[in-house]
């Protein structure tokens, strides 16, 4: 019995153990043409990403395979692909900017940041925290991972043009890369326009081809023919071969860095987290199956802190990967771990291979990689059609970035997001309804200007909860539209159709608006009030207060009782 409740509660924790148990081995073709294809996808783009973040080439293969290995042990998803990502990338790579350090100093840092981050994901599944992502709004997402890219990219111009820039924020970077242009090396010039015409224009005459790919076996074999580094084309330098060794970070990294560490990590929570269950979500309803969330989080928590005890960097879902994954075959999370074993097999064999690699190569994969894996365009063209406020958030977010860095940007983002969640919490909309003529259906009237309205009499709807932040805004707009209507104002109609939730405060407060509205001699009716409200408003003696005739099931209701006591009116259109 003991052995049977340990053997339940392993499957729940390792889902590997209950899949492979049952693997079909009609399968396997699939899942291993799936992990090649993904592994000649991630290899080339993992170079870059540890480019952005600023460690060491071989650490973005380390994290892919332990981010690959790990996610297969305990995901519940079949085709997700998890290793490093261009967004990531750029917070772990804005930690490192923001902190100032180099060389080991940052892998270790870097390292620090996906072994926190992986032990928040642990957070997140443990107690179910999935909400938490809800802290950043999609458009500051957008406008962050926007921002972000622009930030790389103006990083990287450098490279393209053998000339060095720096600066506290994009703009002065921006600007000091300008200024040096006059001691370009042409030679890298040559290199990296090369090299972005080729990952750039196969995109455009064949989008199926692995552009990266394609561009850094080109960069490799023309360092070699050509002698680039002789000439003076600056190489990536040593990429060493073989396994990294597990360790952890030093202690005086997190002891120097906790800050930096906790906002990088938060933020690529946040990041991750709606990734991973979006992702993961789509690929099961497309091949109808189930996947657990907290789950999902679990095992992107330990492909993080396999990630940062091997000397990695942050991972999470890639949907190029992913996508890759799924059209190649991929039926079961083997793909995953093929994919993982097949870069391990990689860092033993081809690492050292990188070495000599032109930097102006490496700047234009990594180019290619956030302003395509980043930049949403279609998603701006919609905020800004959509919802304009949206568009000007984004925008916002952008600025941030560039102006006060990746990490900042992120800080300010989530400000950004609690500011305007804030703002639509306390400003809930509070139209005034008219009746359509013959019918008992109402309309708002600035959408229906030729709806019935009656004289002294208005109907008001509340969209949105009745508590603490939004009761005062109540009280104002009653106020206001008292002023408007002045003494010939004898009846109120408030609709509470749209309110699900009141809390103590609320309740009060629509207490003292019944009793301004005796005191001025307005008769004020409820009508649709919600079962969970109206249990909230007879237990603080509000109904009582208001009267239980004046409380109504329909606004139709409210209106007919309200115009039967004020004896015959006829209706007029505002």
């Amino acid at each position: 019995m003991l052995i049977e409740r340990l053997q339940r509660r392993s499957a729940r924790l390792l889902p590997i153990v209950t899949w492979l148990a049952g693997y079909d081995r009609r399968y396997l073709r699939g899942d291993v043409i799936a992990g090649i294809a993904v592994t000649a996808l991630i290899v080339p783009k993992n170079l870059g990403y540890a480019g952005i973040a600023g460690v060491p080439l071989q650490n973005g293969l380390y994290a892919a395979a332990a981010g690959a290995i790990l996610y297969a042990l305990f995901c519940t998803s079949r085709q997700i692909s998890t290793g490093p990502s261009s967004s990531l990338a750029a917070v772990a790579g804005g930690a490192v900017l923001a902190t100032g350090v180099g060389g080991g100093e940052a892998a270790q840092l870097v390292a620090a940041i996906a072994l926190v981050t992986g032990l928040l994901f642990v957070l997140v599944a443990v107690f179910r925290l999935g909400r938490i992502a809800q802290f950043l709004s999609k458009a500051v997402v957008t406008g962050f991972l926007a921002g972000a890219a622009i930030d790389v990219t103006i990083g990287e111009l450098a490279k393209l043009t053998g000339t060095s820039s720096d600066g506290s924020s994009s703009w002065q970077e921006l600007s000091s890369w300008i200024r040096g242009l006059g001691e370009v090396h042409w030679t890298t010039v040559l290199v990296g326009a090369v090299s972005l015409l080729v990952i750039f224009g196969l995109r455009v005459v064949a989008p199926k081809v692995p552009g990266a790919l394609v561009l850094v076996v080109g960069g490799l074999l023309a360092s070699w023919i050509l002698d680039l580094g002789s000439h003076g084309v600056a190489l990536v330098g040593d990429v060493p071969r073989g396994l990294p060794s597990p360790a952890l970070p030093d202690g005086d990294v997190f002891a120097d860095h906790y800050a930096t560490i906790a906002a990088a990590a938060f933020a690529l929570l946040l990041i991750g987290f709606s990734q991973t269950a979006g992702d993961a979500r789509a690929f099961a309803m497309r091949h109808r199956y189930r996947i657990d969330v907290n789950q999902e989080s679990l095992a992107q928590g330990m492909a993080n802190v396999g990630a940062g005890v091997f000397q990695g960097m942050p991972v999470s879902t890639s949907l190029s990967a992913s996508s890759l994954n799924e059209s190649s075959g991929a039926r079961t999370p083997l793909a995953s771990l093929v994919t993982g074993a097949l870069v391990l097999l990689t860092l033993v064999v081809l690492a050292p291979v990188f070495s000599s690699l032109p930097k102006p190569v490496l700047a234009a994969l990594i180019i290619d990689a956030v302003l395509m894996g980043m930049i949403d365009v279609a998603e701006l063209r919609r905020l800004y059609r959509v919802k304009r406020l949206d568009f000007v958030i984004a925008v916002a977010a952008i600025i941030a970035v560039l102006s006060a860095g990746v990490l900042a940007g992120v800080v300010i983002g989530v400000a950004l997001s609690l500011a305007w969640l804030v703002f639509v919490t306390t400003a809930p909309a509070m139209p005034l309804l008219g009746r359509e003529p013959g019918s008992r259906l109402f309309h708002e009237l600035e959408e229906h200007p030729d709806a019935e309205t009656f004289p002294g009499v208005v109907v008001v709807r509340l969209d949105g909860g009745l508590f603490f932040a939004t009761a005062d805004a109540l009280h104002d707009r009653l106020r206001e539209i008292a002023q408007d209507r002045g003494s010939t104002l004898h009846g109120v109609v408030l609709d509470l159709e749209g309110v699900d939730f009141i809390d103590a405060q609320g309740s009060a407060k629509l207490r003292e608006i019944s009793e301004l509205a005796d005191t001025h001699a307005v008769t004020l009716r409820l009508a649709r009030v919600k079962a969970r409200v109206l249990a909230v408003l007879r237990a603080d003696g509000v109904i009582d207060r208001v009267g239980l005739d004046h409380v109504h099931g329909e606004v139709h209701e409210a209106l007919e009782a309200q115009l039967a006591a004020d004896g015959p009116l006829v209706p007029s259109a505002d």
